[in-house]
């Protein structure tokens, strides 16, 4: 066994106090990449090979722990496995490769990502395939109303992550560097709206697994992406006076 029941839940603390310790720390610093690229970070790359070095190891990681498993044939758990890398192959191998231009991105914040990439591999891996009970996901798993409900909101928060990406990512024509304002999808109603579809996929994750490691990973998501998705919304305000819709709100629709 990869972990004991008890250590890996000490490890589910420890990693769920870490989320709320960045929460509070990303208010007060901005991650310098994307928008708020900033040379103070130190050495950089090419974003294209910054998103993929950044990304693949979860990608990887999970593709092992599945592999190593005696629990790999188990129908429910591999279902769980394709819909984890069907995000992680598009973020991994086809989002960096649709990115317009050559920004920069700190090799710091990289490496940070690939260290919480693969924690985070563990954390899902280790709970699909070595944790979690062997008689925990039956086949009748597929029809109950957590794995139904939650891929449900998985899907939905693929699909609008990837749709808001390419709203952004279409935003100026070949040699424009004006910036603009993203409208439609979900832009109607949260600034950022890639975000959004982000911490749904993971929040629908953790109700379709029905374990508290995906509900860390949706603690992560949003302790990650809320503080980033606040700065981008005062920015737009600033950039945009009068142009967006006081209702608007920042990631949650209606709420944040």
């Amino acid at each position: 066994m990869m972990f004991s029941p008890h250590t890996f839940n000490i490890f589910l603390a420890v990693m769920a106090a870490i989320a709320v310790v960045v929460f509070i720390a990303l208010f007060r610093v901005n991650a310098g990449y994307g928008k708020f690229y900033t040379p103070k970070w130190g050495p950089s790359l090419d974003n294209h090979v910054g998103w993929i070095l950044m990304e693949a190891p979860v990608f990887v990681a999970m593709l092992l722990l599945w592999w190593f498993s005696d629990r790999r044939n188990d129908v429910v758990r591999l279902v769980f496995l394709v819909l984890f890398e069907s995000h992680y192959f598009h973020r991994s191998f086809i989002f960096p490769l649709q990115l317009r231009g050559h920004s920069r991105m700190p090799l710091s914040i990289v490496l940070m990502g690939m260290v919480f990439n693969t924690l985070n591999a563990l954390m899902q891996g280790g709970w699909i395939f070595y944790v979690s009970p062997v008689d925990r996901y039956p086949l009748s798993w597929l029809t109950s109303v957590p794995f139904l409900c939650g891929t449900a909101i998985f899907l939905a928060g693929m699909f609008i992550n990837i749709q808001s990406d390419s709203i952004i990512r279409h935003l100026r024509k070949p040699g424009d560097t004006a910036h603009y304002l993203p409208r439609g999808g979900m832009f109607r109603y949260v600034t950022s709206a890639n975000y959004f579809g982000e911490f749904l996929e993971w929040t629908g994750f953790a109700i379709l697994t029905w374990s508290w490691a995906g509900a860390v990973f949706a603690l992560w998501t949003f302790a990650n992406l809320a503080p980033r998705a606040a700065r981008i919304h005062d920015l737009y305000r600033r950039e945009f006076p009068g142009q967006l819709d006081p209702r608007t709100k920042r990631m949650i629709p209606f709420l944040y």
